[in-house]
């Protein structure tokens, strides 16, 4: 077969009962193996003949001498090309959208759409939201703590909750708090939160002659960042342990190294970020993600980006062994994704 020619036919029923072998087993296929799965009555010894062809088109590997062939990450790559995603029933549909918009919070949608997953694919499910640049207020609370503390909730309109514990020089009271509350909720509900916090410097400052209590509480507020928000995505993975089951060819200490990454929320975002760029609703395969990890090079990532209900973008995936049930990961991608995106508050 003559590098980069068109694959026959038979070879590519071949390498695909190769691979589909290899992720039940997790052993390498011998070429009597492939040949009583087929109904043809194809001889090994030209399935041999045909899986030495793949062996030098790089889509299998031996590893020992003796031993049946092995997929290469090209293999599942090809293997994956040929898959047409399936769907899930129209009853498991709606009862995620439905369990979906009994939650009330961005950040709990997101979080259970990393448990559905991990559940769905047994698999590490992993799911962000990320909060957009022109966010608009809902409202704000103001809750009078201890030693001088405030709680300040910012609720913005695509239902992102933050929360922000702050220390002030003197003591609010809760009427304080309360008028400051009000006087904010009344003046910038529906605002983007950056002119917000524009225009109220801006009034701070015009009535800065007719200061009183309460304005001065205002001005301390704001400097500790009241109507502003973190731009870090809300990021939530679940399922890490069942790595821990799996045959990744790792050292204790790799798979330390690994677990250890997939707890850091940058490296989970550099993860998601680095791999998932094509528009909402187009689905990505990613295979050997060592650029993000060394201890990631035998695994795969499969998700895509999503636009919320709300208006908020997201990306949900699945990371798991090359060695994946890649038909089922798939379709529980495209079914919560599709789920997150038609739920409502």
């Amino acid at each position: 077969m003559r590098p980069g020619a068109p694959m026959h036919k038979r070879n590519v029923e071949i390498l695909n009962s190769i691979v589909r072998e290899f992720i039940e087993t997790g052993e390498p296929v011998g070429s009597r193996t492939i040949s009583r799965r087929r109904n043809d009555a194809l001889s090994p010894a030209s399935i041999r003949n045909a899986m030495a062809d793949l062996a030098d088109e790089g889509y299998l590997s031996q590893p020992h001498t003796s031993a049946g062939r092995v997929p290469t990450e090209k293999a599942f790559r090809f293997y994956v090309g040929s898959l047409t995603v399936s769907r899930m029933a129209a009853a498991e549909a709606e009862r995620l959208r439905s369990e979906l918009s009994g939650l009330d919070t961005v950040g709990a949608r997101v979080e259970r759409s990393s448990r559905i997953l991990m559940e769905l694919t047994r698999n590490v499910g992993i799911a962000a939201a990320t909060p957009a640049l022109a966010q608009e207020l809902d409202q704000i609370e103001l809750v009078p703590l201890a030693e001088n503390r405030v709680l300040m909730i910012l609720v913005t309109r695509d239902r992102m909750v933050r929360n922000r514990v702050v220390t002030i020089e003197e003591t609010a009271s809760r009427d304080e708090l309360m008028s400051i509350r009000n006087y904010v909720n009344r003046n910038f509900s529906g605002w983007r939160l950056g002119d917000a916090r524009r225009e109220l410097l801006r009034r701070m400052l015009e009535e800065r002659a007719i200061y009183d209590a309460v304005m001065r509480k205002l001005e301390e507020l704001y400097r500790k960042g009241l109507l502003e928000v973190d731009l870090l995505p809300e990021v939530h993975m679940e399922g890490a342990s069942n790595l821990l089951g799996l045959d990744l060819h790792l050292t204790r200490e790799r798979l330390r190294e690994l677990l250890h990454a997939l707890e850091e929320k940058r490296r989970l975002i550099e993860l998601l970020d680095r791999f998932l760029e094509q528009p909402p609703g187009e689905l990505e395969v990613h295979m050997g993600l060592e650029e993000i990890h060394p201890a990631m090079k035998d695994l795969a990532l499969i998700g895509m980006n999503v636009r919320m209900g709300s208006g908020l973008p997201a990306k949900v995936a699945v990371l798991g062994p090359m060695r994946m049930h890649y038909e089922r990961v798939m379709a529980a991608v495209l079914q919560t994704s599709q789920a997150l995106e038609s739920a409502q508050f």
